[in-house]
Protein backbone atom coordinates (compact mmCIF):
# COMPACT_ATOMS: atom_id res chain seq x y z
CA UNK A 1 0.00 0.00 0.00
CA UNK A 2 1.62 3.24 -0.82
CA UNK A 3 2.17 5.76 2.03
CA UNK A 4 0.68 9.33 1.85
CA UNK A 5 3.84 10.89 1.12
CA UNK A 6 3.90 8.84 -1.82
CA UNK A 7 0.42 9.70 -3.09
CA UNK A 8 1.63 13.56 -3.11
CA UNK A 9 4.71 12.99 -5.04
CA UNK A 10 2.60 11.32 -7.43
CA UNK A 11 0.34 14.23 -7.66
CA UNK A 12 3.34 16.71 -8.10
CA UNK A 13 4.57 14.44 -10.19
CA UNK A 14 1.63 14.91 -12.31
CA UNK A 15 1.18 18.02 -11.94
CA UNK A 16 4.71 18.23 -13.42
CA UNK A 17 4.48 16.61 -16.53
CA UNK A 18 1.38 18.28 -17.43
CA UNK A 19 2.26 21.81 -16.48
CA UNK A 20 5.60 21.30 -18.68
CA UNK A 21 3.81 20.19 -21.58
CA UNK A 22 1.28 23.16 -21.14
CA UNK A 23 4.62 25.45 -21.13
CA UNK A 24 5.61 23.87 -23.90
CA UNK A 25 2.51 24.60 -26.02
CA UNK A 26 2.79 28.08 -24.66
CA UNK A 27 6.61 28.31 -26.09
CA UNK A 28 5.62 26.96 -29.72
CA UNK A 29 3.76 30.35 -29.84
CA UNK A 30 7.08 32.30 -30.18
CA UNK A 31 8.67 29.47 -32.01
CA UNK A 32 11.19 30.06 -34.54
CA UNK A 33 9.48 33.78 -34.88
CA UNK A 34 13.28 35.38 -34.52
CA UNK A 35 14.05 38.45 -36.79
CA UNK A 36 15.48 36.83 -39.94
CA UNK A 37 17.39 40.01 -40.50
CA UNK A 38 19.53 39.55 -37.69
CA UNK A 39 21.79 36.48 -36.53
CA UNK A 40 20.32 36.68 -32.64
CA UNK A 41 16.76 37.43 -32.05
CA UNK A 42 17.53 38.86 -28.06
CA UNK A 43 14.23 40.52 -28.09
CA UNK A 44 12.07 37.41 -29.12
CA UNK A 45 13.80 35.60 -26.70
CA UNK A 46 13.54 38.24 -23.65
CA UNK A 47 9.60 38.03 -24.73
CA UNK A 48 9.29 34.42 -24.66
CA UNK A 49 11.50 33.55 -21.66
CA UNK A 50 9.12 36.52 -19.54
CA UNK A 51 6.14 35.13 -20.64
CA UNK A 52 6.95 31.57 -19.87
CA UNK A 53 8.34 32.47 -16.43
CA UNK A 54 5.27 34.22 -15.65
CA UNK A 55 2.73 31.47 -16.96
CA UNK A 56 4.85 28.65 -15.04
CA UNK A 57 4.04 31.21 -11.78
CA UNK A 58 1.05 31.58 -12.25
CA UNK A 59 0.30 27.60 -12.72
CA UNK A 60 1.86 27.34 -9.57
CA UNK A 61 0.58 29.70 -7.60
CA UNK A 62 -2.85 28.20 -8.36
CA UNK A 63 -2.11 24.73 -7.48
CA UNK A 64 0.83 24.54 -5.11
CA UNK A 65 0.74 28.29 -3.57
CA UNK A 66 3.60 27.64 -0.56
CA UNK A 67 6.09 25.92 -2.81
CA UNK A 68 8.53 28.36 -4.01
CA UNK A 69 11.10 28.66 -7.60
CA UNK A 70 14.38 28.52 -7.29
CA UNK A 71 16.41 31.29 -8.01
CA UNK A 72 19.95 32.44 -7.79
CA UNK A 73 19.98 34.28 -4.87
CA UNK A 74 17.70 31.74 -3.13
CA UNK A 75 16.96 33.12 0.26
CA UNK A 76 15.02 30.23 2.05
CA UNK A 77 17.33 27.17 2.48
CA UNK A 78 16.35 26.00 5.39
CA UNK A 79 15.35 22.86 6.39
CA UNK A 80 11.26 22.21 7.27
CA UNK A 81 8.17 20.31 6.74
CA UNK A 82 5.89 22.91 5.87
CA UNK A 83 5.04 23.13 2.13
CA UNK A 84 7.87 25.48 1.86
CA UNK A 85 10.23 22.48 1.92
CA UNK A 86 9.01 21.83 -1.99
CA UNK A 87 11.45 24.38 -4.48
CA UNK A 88 10.56 23.84 -8.49
CA UNK A 89 13.57 24.70 -10.96
CA UNK A 90 12.16 25.44 -14.00
CA UNK A 91 14.31 26.46 -17.04
CA UNK A 92 12.54 27.98 -19.24
CA UNK A 93 14.18 27.62 -22.76
CA UNK A 94 17.21 25.54 -22.88
CA UNK A 95 18.71 25.94 -26.73
CA UNK A 96 17.62 29.68 -27.77
CA UNK A 97 19.44 30.04 -30.39
CA UNK A 98 17.73 26.70 -32.23
CA UNK A 99 14.37 27.89 -30.49
CA UNK A 100 14.42 31.42 -32.01
CA UNK A 101 16.04 30.18 -35.40
CA UNK A 102 12.86 27.55 -35.88
CA UNK A 103 15.43 24.59 -35.36
CA UNK A 104 13.28 21.82 -33.38
CA UNK A 105 16.16 21.11 -31.07
CA UNK A 106 15.13 23.08 -27.67
CA UNK A 107 13.71 22.35 -24.29
CA UNK A 108 11.62 23.13 -21.14
CA UNK A 109 13.09 21.37 -17.63
CA UNK A 110 11.58 21.21 -14.81
CA UNK A 111 13.04 19.47 -11.43
CA UNK A 112 11.16 19.38 -8.20
CA UNK A 113 13.32 19.56 -4.78
CA UNK A 114 12.43 18.67 -1.47
CA UNK A 115 14.55 20.42 1.18
CA UNK A 116 16.77 20.84 -1.75
CA UNK A 117 17.34 17.13 -2.47
CA UNK A 118 16.18 16.13 -6.08
CA UNK A 119 12.93 14.42 -6.28
CA UNK A 120 11.89 14.72 -9.89
CA UNK A 121 12.78 15.44 -13.07
CA UNK A 122 11.37 16.15 -16.64
CA UNK A 123 12.62 17.92 -19.69
CA UNK A 124 10.23 18.64 -22.72
CA UNK A 125 11.01 19.25 -26.41
CA UNK A 126 7.66 20.65 -28.16
CA UNK A 127 8.96 20.94 -31.53
CA UNK A 128 9.54 17.17 -31.44
CA UNK A 129 6.90 15.86 -28.68
CA UNK A 130 10.18 13.89 -26.91
CA UNK A 131 9.36 14.09 -23.08
CA UNK A 132 12.04 12.49 -20.91
CA UNK A 133 11.48 12.20 -17.06
CA UNK A 134 12.79 10.36 -14.45
CA UNK A 135 12.30 10.12 -10.34
CA UNK A 136 15.60 10.35 -8.42
CA UNK A 137 16.33 7.08 -6.84
CA UNK A 138 14.35 5.61 -9.96
CA UNK A 139 13.84 4.63 -13.00
CA UNK A 140 14.10 6.87 -16.02
CA UNK A 141 11.84 7.07 -18.87
CA UNK A 142 11.49 8.97 -22.64
CA UNK A 143 7.12 8.98 -22.67
CA UNK A 144 6.44 5.44 -21.56
CA UNK A 145 9.53 4.02 -22.55
CA UNK A 146 12.05 2.87 -19.80
CA UNK A 147 15.98 3.98 -20.85
CA UNK A 148 19.20 3.52 -20.23
CA UNK A 149 22.74 4.60 -20.97
CA UNK A 150 23.98 2.91 -23.81
CA UNK A 151 25.07 -0.62 -23.14
CA UNK A 152 28.97 -0.21 -25.07
CA UNK A 153 31.78 -0.96 -23.46
CA UNK A 154 34.20 0.00 -25.42
CA UNK A 155 34.21 3.19 -27.90
CA UNK A 156 34.93 2.88 -31.57
CA UNK A 157 34.11 4.42 -35.05
CA UNK A 158 30.36 4.34 -34.66
CA UNK A 159 30.19 5.83 -31.03
CA UNK A 160 29.18 9.47 -30.73
CA UNK A 161 30.45 11.95 -28.24
CA UNK A 162 27.71 15.31 -28.13
CA UNK A 163 29.64 18.67 -27.57
CA UNK A 164 29.39 22.22 -27.12
CA UNK A 165 29.99 24.93 -29.77
CA UNK A 166 33.69 26.23 -28.75
CA UNK A 167 34.89 22.19 -28.23
CA UNK A 168 37.46 22.06 -30.38
CA UNK A 169 39.09 25.74 -29.15
CA UNK A 170 39.74 23.78 -25.62
CA UNK A 171 40.55 20.08 -26.98
CA UNK A 172 42.64 18.21 -29.48
CA UNK A 173 40.50 14.92 -29.88
CA UNK A 174 41.57 11.48 -31.14
CA UNK A 175 37.80 10.18 -30.33
CA UNK A 176 37.42 7.52 -33.19
CA UNK A 177 33.84 8.09 -33.06
CA UNK A 178 31.67 10.95 -34.53
CA UNK A 179 31.27 14.11 -32.40
CA UNK A 180 28.21 16.20 -32.87
CA UNK A 181 27.08 19.70 -31.55
CA UNK A 182 22.93 20.34 -31.57
CA UNK A 183 23.27 23.17 -29.83
CA UNK A 184 20.79 22.31 -26.91
CA UNK A 185 22.41 20.95 -23.10
CA UNK A 186 19.23 19.14 -22.02
CA UNK A 187 18.78 17.46 -25.59
CA UNK A 188 22.84 16.00 -25.37
CA UNK A 189 21.96 14.56 -21.60
CA UNK A 190 18.74 13.06 -23.10
CA UNK A 191 20.07 11.55 -25.91
CA UNK A 192 23.10 10.24 -23.51
CA UNK A 193 20.68 8.71 -21.76
CA UNK A 194 18.40 6.91 -23.85
CA UNK A 195 21.74 5.30 -25.35
CA UNK A 196 21.83 7.28 -28.63
CA UNK A 197 25.16 8.67 -27.74
CA UNK A 198 27.51 7.22 -25.50
CA UNK A 199 28.92 10.71 -24.21
CA UNK A 200 28.72 14.19 -24.08
CA UNK A 201 30.72 17.17 -22.98
CA UNK A 202 28.66 20.22 -21.22
CA UNK A 203 30.37 23.87 -20.68
CA UNK A 204 29.17 26.90 -18.82
CA UNK A 205 26.14 25.72 -17.06
CA UNK A 206 24.53 26.40 -13.80
CA UNK A 207 22.16 24.87 -11.32
CA UNK A 208 19.06 25.75 -12.54
CA UNK A 209 20.34 24.53 -16.30
CA UNK A 210 21.47 20.94 -15.23
CA UNK A 211 18.89 19.95 -12.27
CA UNK A 212 16.32 18.04 -14.38
CA UNK A 213 18.83 16.61 -16.66
CA UNK A 214 20.84 15.60 -13.63
CA UNK A 215 18.05 13.20 -12.13
CA UNK A 216 17.19 11.49 -15.73
CA UNK A 217 20.82 10.90 -16.62
CA UNK A 218 21.27 9.23 -13.12
CA UNK A 219 18.18 7.30 -12.78
CA UNK A 220 19.53 6.16 -16.79
CA UNK A 221 22.51 4.62 -15.27
CA UNK A 222 25.16 7.85 -15.90
CA UNK A 223 26.97 10.08 -14.53
CA UNK A 224 28.23 13.15 -14.78
CA UNK A 225 31.89 13.85 -13.90
CA UNK A 226 34.47 16.42 -13.84
CA UNK A 227 37.20 16.28 -16.27
CA UNK A 228 39.33 15.06 -13.39
CA UNK A 229 37.62 12.26 -13.34
CA UNK A 230 36.26 12.93 -9.87
CA UNK A 231 32.26 12.49 -9.48
CA UNK A 232 30.11 15.91 -10.09
CA UNK A 233 28.17 17.20 -7.16
CA UNK A 234 25.27 19.65 -8.79
CA UNK A 235 24.54 20.98 -4.94
CA UNK A 236 27.92 22.73 -5.08
CA UNK A 237 26.28 25.03 -7.15
CA UNK A 238 22.53 26.06 -5.19
CA UNK A 239 23.88 29.42 -5.15
CA UNK A 240 23.31 29.84 -8.75
CA UNK A 241 26.80 30.98 -10.01
CA UNK A 242 28.12 29.19 -13.14
CA UNK A 243 29.86 25.66 -13.01
CA UNK A 244 33.40 26.09 -13.38
CA UNK A 245 35.64 23.76 -16.16
CA UNK A 246 33.79 21.47 -18.48
CA UNK A 247 31.72 18.08 -17.48
CA UNK A 248 31.34 14.96 -19.26
CA UNK A 249 28.40 12.37 -19.27
CA UNK A 250 29.10 9.02 -19.48
CA UNK A 251 28.15 5.48 -18.52
CA UNK A 252 31.01 4.82 -15.53
CA UNK A 253 32.01 1.69 -17.72
CA UNK A 254 33.33 4.36 -20.67
CA UNK A 255 34.20 7.34 -19.10
CA UNK A 256 37.92 6.63 -19.08
CA UNK A 257 37.68 5.68 -22.09
CA UNK A 258 36.24 8.86 -23.60
CA UNK A 259 38.58 10.74 -21.38
CA UNK A 260 41.67 9.45 -22.46
CA UNK A 261 40.64 10.84 -26.49
CA UNK A 262 40.72 14.06 -25.23
CA UNK A 263 44.07 16.31 -24.98
CA UNK A 264 43.39 20.18 -23.51
CA UNK A 265 44.96 22.63 -25.30
CA UNK A 266 47.66 24.50 -24.52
Amino acid sequence: METSRDQGIDDLKQFALEVIRRAGEEALSYYGKGDPYVKFDEGLVTEAELHLAEFFQDQLDAHFPEHQVFSNNQQEKEYTHEEKRYVWVYDSLDGVANFQAGIPIWGVSLALLENFWPIFGVFYMPATGDLFHAQAGGKAFWGEKEIYVSAQESINDESLLLTYSRFHQHYRSQFPGKIRDFGCTGTHMCYVATGRAEAAVIANESYQDLAATCIIIEAAGGKIYKMDGNEFSLNEFLDGQRIDGHLLIASPDIYSQVRDYLEEAS
